[in-house]
């Protein structure tokens, strides 16, 4: 019965706690050992990736008519959270397959393109990317530049350049946020999905950040690119705000992937460092045993297991086929970030010097993290969005919450 007494609305099923080992296990076996080679080198994690598509774990939420397992964002998160345990570069990877434009192709493309794309991004065989961020236009995105130009027969020219598209250097293909001709502001915004190969279509860079090394952002110009009606994935309308709202939802599904991916490298992060307490003796005791460490790792589990719960949540609430709502979608990414943020830097300060240091995969952890602060919607862009909804009275699933206006 719904709501009984000793019940857990966020157990894992059966078949999800399986999935759930399968990826640990591989996370472990494939992915942990690289990681490092990777952040020193900045080389794709491609042997990661065909590891992980050997185990079938690229397949997730790719629908079963194209080779996928047809899953949703509780296995994606389940997936990504394990892989992020070791190594966020290539959960990246998986992030970009099971949340980015792979699903939006799932539910918006049509058969021919998902014909073309699905059935080699769950067998590992092509990655495709995402262009959404300009210059000009970051969490404003409705200021892009990025257009189509009717082409005088039945298609279109592409021009533009997008700022930071993941792993774009290695990728098949890119799906492009764009202008329809005639549209203004949040009016006309679409999307195609353009092959990399395509003439016009160039890697201009890649940014060298922080963190991810792995996984970098590339730059990606577009130089009068052909565009036919085969490449279009979701068309603009310059009468209407339509189909970039329904862009926009579509980016909760890679919220949920971000905060998945932060959950899991806190949690690799926290388990370093109890390791490293536990093992580490002064005066005779480990320095687990002391309680001003202990209080630390306590207010660690409770902020990630915070996190974790607001998470599982919105991904339950997005169902088969659907896509997590909004507001719970903004304070899972928000506490996560901000979670991973305490517990990747308090295990460093655990750790003292050797977290500082490359010899122990916390500061990298750390360094990984605070990109996905910012990647899908900042912080403070979910803060913004949470505030305003509580202002207005609006309302989570919760039933303890109640609207504030009204009492």
């Amino acid at each position: 019965m719904a709501g009984a007494v000793g019940t857990d609305p966020l157990a894992e099923t059966e078949d999800q706690a399986a999935l759930r080992s399968l990826a640990r296990d591989v996370a472990a076996r494939e992915i942990g050992p690289r990681a490092a080679h990777g952040d020193e080198t900045g080389e794709a994690p491609l042997e990661a990736l065909a590891a992980l598509a050997a185990a079938d774990l690229l397949r997730v939420t790719v629908g079963e008519a194209h080779g996928g397992l047809g899953m949703g964002d509780v296995e994606a998160a389940i997936v990504l959270e394990e892989i992020a345990r070791h190594d966020v570069s290539s959960a990246i990877c998986c992030q970009l397959t099971f949340n980015g434009p792979p699903r939006g192709i799932e539910h918006l493309g049509s058969e021919a393109l998902k014909a073309r794309w699905l059935p080699a991004v769950a067998a590992g065989d092509a990655v495709i990317s995402i262009g959404i961020t300009e210059p000009d236009a970051g969490s404003a995105v409705h200021n892009l530049r990025t257009a189509l130009t009717d082409d005088g027969r039945d298609g279109w020219r592409l021009n533009g350049y997008k700022n930071y598209s993941t792993l774009g250097h290695v990728a098949a293909g890119v799906l492009v946020w764009c202008r329809w001709p005639g549209g203004d502001g949040a009016r006309g915004i679409g999307a195609v999905v353009v092959p990399m190969d395509r003439p016009g279509v160039v890697v201009a860079g890649r940014h060298r950040g922080m963190g991810i090394h792995a996984a970098t952002e590339a730059e990606i110009a577009f130089d009068d690119v052909e565009i036919t009606a085969e490449d279009v994935l979701l068309a603009g309308d310059p009468s209407s705000t339509e189909p970039f709202k329904v862009l926009l939802a579509h980016l909760n599904h890679e919220r949920c992937g971000n905060a998945a991916m932060c959950v899991g490298a806190a949690q690799g992060a926290l388990e370093h460092a109890v390791r490293y307490m536990n093992e580490r003796v002064v005066d005779g005791r480990p320095i687990a045993e002391l309680q001003g460490l202990r209080w630390k790792l306590a207010d660690m589990a409770v902020e990630l297991e915070g996190a974790r719960l607001l998470l599982g949540r919105a991904v339950r609430l997005a169902g088969p086929g659907g896509t997590p709502p909004p507001l719970e979608t903004a304070m899972a990414k928000a506490a996560a970030n901000l979670a991973a943020k305490h517990v990747c830097d308090e295990a460093i300060q655990l750790l003292g010097g050797y977290g500082y240091s490359r010899e122990y995969p916390v500061e990298r952890a750390y360094r990984d993290i605070r990109g996905l602060c910012i990647g899908a919607g900042t912080v403070e862009a979910q803060r913004n969005y949470i505030g305003a909804n509580v202002v207005r009275g609006r309302t989570t699933t919760s039933p303890g919450w109640c609207d504030p206006l009204r009492g």
